[in-house]
């Protein structure tokens, strides 16, 4: 069967039809901009249960989406499966590079991981929070609104990360332009805010005690830390800012049963129960987590693409460049 028959078959022999065919296939190729340590889990967990080899490829999400769009340009036909962050996935999409999957999987996903064209799905949610460290900042002085961080006490312990562009997206829309950049002007101004490239290190310097309160970082980093003893904790000023990340299935994938037996189970219970073992925010609901009781507020994927250079150009002027 190819692809695209594959990707439409929901008989109850589904889940057997797609493994006899991936044990032929013998192996799966997955590109991926995920931590080794965060999707290496599943993928280990794949390759135990069905005895399927995969060869995991790991770059930065725009190496990927680049990788991908070269390949398909020159109609070199490798990977199986994209495993990255939404914006990425979506322009994929739009170069054709993915095709639409039905997955009895679908049914258990909250309605933002689900696209409209079906050519990816979200399997996780990157979530925006605010991180503080627990030595340097008291529980009961943290910011319940944007505009207690203009509080001279402030002055010198805020950062940001350098690229969060649609996280602030994401802000706007929960306040209103105009008192947004009102509130994040007058911050810089009086307090300043120091710009830090990547979440991880970012994250890793408010446990530190170099940016004692951050103002993005990713939630499940900050629990894997805060898990391991670092002096560090998260909370939210208003909503959560949630952008999905997830997985989508090469149109032309050389190992067509192996990526949609992979596609499948990291959706399923199990894919998403080790999920959420790495502190991420899995997207079925039949999956509990503590942010789930936290309100958030979804950026699409499409908002980053097409409105991007407004949103970055505005973060750019609000925040000036990282380190």
């Amino acid at each position: 069967m190819s692809v695209g028959d594959l990707a439409v078959y929901v008989g109850a022999d589904r889940e057997q039809k797609l493994l006899e065919g991936a044990r032929r296939e013998g192996e799966i190729t997955i590109y991926t901009s995920a931590q080794t340590s965060d999707l290496g889990p599943v993928v280990e967990a794949f390759e135990k249960k069905y005895g399927i080899r995969a060869n995991l490829w790991r770059a930065g999400s725009e190496v990927v989406l680049n990788r991908a769009l070269q390949e398909a340009r020159a109609g070199r036909h490798t990977v199986d499966v994209v495993e990255t962050n939404g914006p990425e996935l979506e322009s994929m999409s739009r170069e054709q590079i993915l095709q639409a999957i039905t997955s009895p999987h679908h049914a258990d996903l909250i309605p933002p991981a689900i696209r409209p064209h079906g050519e990816w799905v979200g399997t996780r949610l990157n979530v925006f929070v605010q991180a503080y460290n627990t030595k340097m900042v008291r529980k009961e002085d943290l910011p319940k609104t944007w505009e207690e961080l203009l509080d001279p006490k402030w002055k010198g312990k805020l950062g940001i990360e350098a690229e969060d562009s649609d996280w602030l997206a994401g802000i706007f829309g929960e306040l209103g332009e105009e008192r947004g950049r009102k509130v994040f002007r007058e911050i810089v101004a009086k307090n300043g805010i120091s710009v830090r490239k990547g979440h991880t290190l970012l994250t890793q310097l408010v446990a530190s005690g170099e940016v004692p309160l951050s103002l993005t970082v990713y939630n499940y980093k900050a629990e894997q830390l805060r898990r391991e003893g670092a002096p560090i904790d998260w909370f939210t000023i208003g909503n959560a800012i949630a952008r999905p990340n997830g997985v989508g299935v090469a149109r032309h994938a050389p190992h067509p049963h192996a990526a949609v037996l992979f596609y499948d189970f990291e959706l399923s219970e199990e894919g998403q129960r080790i999920i959420a073992d790495r502190e991420f925010v899995p997207t079925s609901r039949k999956i509990d987590t503590p942010l789930n009781k936290v309100p958030m507020t979804f950026v699409d994927a499409r908002v980053s693409i097409d409105e991007y250079d407004k949103w970055k150009n505005l973060y750019m002027s609000l925040f000036g460049g990282g380190r």
